[in-house]
């Protein structure tokens, strides 16, 4: 029996079916000091994703979370587990009372400080502690926190690897694994440090892997380390967001940019992220949009932790237009009413279009995203429409001319003062130039000139050339002066000079 044909008979009968109320957090059975928090954070509904997952968690059961960027993954982890570890709550100083009880990895440090501020916000009214490291800052803060005590640690594979290598920090009371975009962390190499963290962990532990994706590696690696999973899943696997316009435009390198500007103003957009694919891209663009006029900032993979901390809280604030970012910034990020984002380069990687259109459109609310397409661009286009599921259609674009007109250059004014203003001046038919007047030929002639000095050289028939002979002959000639005479200026003659020592004597 096919399942989908009774609903497709009963659906026009029942044209007004009420929709089911969203769930609330009073209704679980949650610890009256975390329902505190959550109720000073603004929250009554329940999610999808924590509707279905808060009480799977709490039976102590491991789960694989499938949901799409937005839709509120870290209180559907945090909030289950900060209750089941208030029986460990207490007020000791002593370090040996807070031993580290849960795990949070994950792949970015904004998102590990992201997560942590989450839960330290629902953990306020408690006892617990909760501590994050990353790498990137000085570890000697972070080492003394961790000599403190924490139940809650959150962290980066690498900088935990440094800490349990210097022995900062124990891992042999964790009751509880949360590994949050897991597949990010094995799409950037973090699979071998996972394996080693996880080879430090109790076996009798509960994991729960969330993500907004699931590739074969993924389940693979849920296999390998979770104990009979449960798949909690909201909507279908690599879907995208439905409250989130996605729009493809076809354009050129050249115009990327003018388009971007275009549908700023068209759309009166204040904010948006704009993705790219390099760091150097990254740089280069945001210096050309602030020399555009547009508040900007860069956030990559080279900037340190604290310019990348201020480039993010300046972004919050409302302090930039524009985030011109690397997919270091694709994953997990919380930021409130962002109404766009930009695909300036797109992904390589296919998911990674997923959760970069994931940064708008959080917790119900509507988005734009927009991707810049180019003909160079047709197989990652393919590799995109085959993870969605969906046609995409490359829409073209008018630019509207924005730049502003250039003031005309000097020879040009000069030559057409009449002439009304041109938008564009360098497109303008140049005059026609004037015509080829030779320059007078200097005379260097004297006023009282001899007629002489103007004839031309006329050869003397009747001369010999110096370099002959015969004009030097003393036989031909009656004296050594004519002779002399009849040779060339430059010509250089013997010497005549008395043989020595046996030479040739005429006469004795």
């Amino acid at each position: 029996m096919n399942p989908e044909t009774p609903i497709a008979a009963e659906a026009p009968q029942e044209p007004s079916a009420p929709a089911p109320t969203p769930a609330r957090y009073d209704a679980q059975p949650l610890h009256p000091k975390i329902l505190r928090a959550v109720a000073d954070a603004g929250y009554e509904t329940m999610t999808p994703i924590q509707a279905k997952a808060i009480p799977i968690v709490l039976e102590g059961r491991d789960v694989m979370g499938a949901a799409q960027t937005g839709t509120g993954k870290t209180a559907a982890f945090s909030l289950p587990l900060l209750h089941k570890m208030m029986r460990h709550e207490n007020a000791s100083a002593s370090p040996a009372r807070h031993p580290v009880r849960a795990l949070v990895l994950a792949p970015t440090r904004e998102l590990a400080d992201q997560v942590a501020n989450n839960i330290k916000a629902y953990a306020k009214h408690s006892q617990l502690r909760v501590a994050c490291v990353f790498g990137g800052i000085d570890m000697a803060p972070q080492t003394a926190e961790l000599k403190r005590g924490v139940e809650v640690l959150i962290a980066t594979p690498g900088r935990l690897l440094d800490h349990i290598q210097i022995k900062n920090c124990q891992l042999g009371q964790v009751e509880y694994v949360v590994l949050d975009e897991a597949d990010r962390m094995l799409d950037i190499g973090f699979l071998p440090d996972l394996q080693r963290i996880l080879s430090y962990l109790p076996k009798a532990r509960q994991t729960l892997l969330f993500s907004a994706t699931f590739s074969t590696e993924i389940k693979k690696l849920a296999q390998s380390y979770l104990q009979d999973p449960i798949l909690v899943e909201v909507a279908r696997p690599n879907a995208t967001a439905t409250n989130v316009e996605q729009r493809f435009y076809s354009t050129t390198d050249d115009d990327k940019r003018a388009v971007v500007r275009q549908l700023l103003r068209q759309r009166s957009l204040s904010q948006a992220i704009v993705f790219v694919n390099s760091k150097l891209g990254a740089a280069r663009l945001a210096r050309s949009f602030e020399r555009d006029g547009l508040r900007t900032a860069a956030l990559h993979g080279d900037k340190s932790q604290d310019e990348r901390l201020k480039a993010l809280e300046a972004f919050k604030r409302g302090e930039v237009d524009l985030l011109v970012a690397t997919d270091v910034a694709a994953r997990g990020l919380d930021i409130a009413d962002l109404p766009a984002v930009f695909n300036f380069d797109i992904p390589f990687n296919a998911e990674d279009y997923v959760h970069r259109i994931g940064r708008t459109g959080r917790a119900g609310a509507s988005g734009l995203a927009v991707s810049l397409a180019t003909r160079d661009d047709a197989r990652l286009i393919a590799d995109i429409e085959k993870l969605i599921k969906k046609k995409i259609d490359l829409e073209a674009i008018e630019l509207e001319d924005d730049r502003p007109a250039r003031r005309p250059r000097r020879r040009e004014f000069d030559e057409v003062p009449d002439a009304a203003p041109m938008a564009r001046p360098v497109e303008a038919a140049a005059p026609a130039p004037a015509a080829y007047v030779p320059r007078p030929v200097r005379s260097h002639s004297r006023h009282n000139a001899d007629p002489f000095f103007d004839r031309p050289y006329e050869a003397d028939p009747n001369a010999q050339p110096g370099w002959d002979g015969s004009a030097g002959n003393p036989s031909t000639a009656g004296s050594s002066a004519a002779s002399n005479a009849g040779m060339g200026r430059l010509v250089k003659h013997k010497r005549k000079v008395a043989s020595l020592l046996g030479g040739n004597q005429q006469g004795s």
